[in-house]
Parts: structure tokens; C-alpha cells; sequence
């Protein structure tokens, strides 16, 4: 009887060290998977920086000038997905590196309009694509089922890790956006 408990709980401590093994190796898959991501967001970046001068949220602000022509600081800031804060202190850098124009309205003082420079719109021209543009595509061709089962994963992770209400554009970037 001794020898059959001893076998019993021999087959049960290795179970759980199967299921431990497992567990393990699914937390080290997810941490080298995210590891993957950071370090393809982090080329992607320095390669940017590189080419244009120009961080990811730089660019992302610079590309909705260009699309709308004239807009006003919130509309920008809405359309990237950012605060108002974080988009001005954007602004501020654009501004002095003489990619974009301030104007005030002339029918209402309060209001600020902002347009590119000539050199505004080489950059925005010139300009890599963002490191999203390939994984869009790839994303959109994946079936419906598939991209809601990220997209809910993904924000499982995101609540997982307290990060479901930190500020963030649809860019991928690395770093704090408000030193963008």
C-alpha cells in the first residue's frame, strides 16, 4: 500500500510540475513575444528619427496637418488620439523646427489654426512609413473572428497591467509621448 501512495504522489507532484513547466513557458512565450514588439517599435523609431528627424507622434501630427490643410489643435489632438497637452507640447517642437505655422483666426482671436511649412510638407513627403502601416494591412486581412479575438486580448492584457486609461495614439512609438 506504502509503495502505491508513494507512486500516487509521485504522478501527481510530476503533474504539477508539468503544469507549472507550462505555465511558465506560456508567461516566458507572452514576455518574449512583448519583448519582440518593444524592440521592433524601438528600430522602427530610431530609423525614423534617422531618416527625418521627426519622432513617431511628430510625424502622426505632421500627416493630419497635411491631410486637413487648416486645422485647430483639438481637431489634431482628437484625430491622434492624445491630449490637448501632449499635442501642444508636439505643436511647440513642430513649430520651432519650422515644420508647421501658427496663425490666429481673424474672426475669433481665441482661435489658432495650423498649416505646414514648405519644409513641413518635404518632411511629411519624404517620410517612412510609420511602423503600423504593415502590420494594418496585415491585421485587415486577417478573418473578423481573428481580429476581435486580438483586439479583446490585447485590451485584456492592457487592463491586466493597469494601462486601459493611459493617454495613447494609435502609433506605435516608444517612450513618453510628452517628451515627443
Amino acid at each position: 500500500m506504502g509503495d502505491r501512495n508513494f507512486v500516487s504522489q509521485h504522478v501527481f507532484a510530476k503533474s504539477q510540475n508539468a503544469s507549472y513547466s507550462k505555465n511558465m513557458s506560456d508567461h516566458h512565450d507572452v514576455l518574449v513575444a512583448f519583448r519582440k514588439i518593444t524592440r521592433a517599435i524601438d528600430l522602427q523609431s530610431k530609423k525614423l528619427m534617422r531618416e527625418v528627424g521627426l519622432t513617431a507622434p511628430q510625424l502622426l501630427v505632421l500627416k493630419v496637418i497635411e491631410a486637413e490643410g487648416s486645422v485647430i489643435p483639438s481637431n489634431v489632438a482628437r484625430e491622434v488620439h492624445l491630449s490637448q497637452a501632449t499635442v501642444t507640447s508636439i505643436l511647440d517642437r513642430l513649430e520651432k523646427a519650422g515644420l508647421i505655422l501658427r496663425t490666429r483666426s481673424e474672426t475669433d482671436r481665441r482661435v489658432i489654426h495650423l498649416e505646414l511649412t514648405s519644409e513641413g510638407h518635404a518632411k511629411a513627403q519624404s517620410a517612412p512609413d510609420l511602423l503600423q502601416a504593415g502590420f494594418i494591412e496585415k491585421f485587415d486581412s486577417l478573418e473578423s473572428w481573428e481580429r476581435h479575438q486580438l483586439v479583446a486580448s490585447i485590451q485584456r492584457i492592457a487592463s491586466m497591467m493597469d494601462a486601459e486609461d493611459l493617454d495613447a495614439a494609435p502609433i506605435l512609438e516608444l517612450g513618453d509621448l510628452k517628451e515627443s
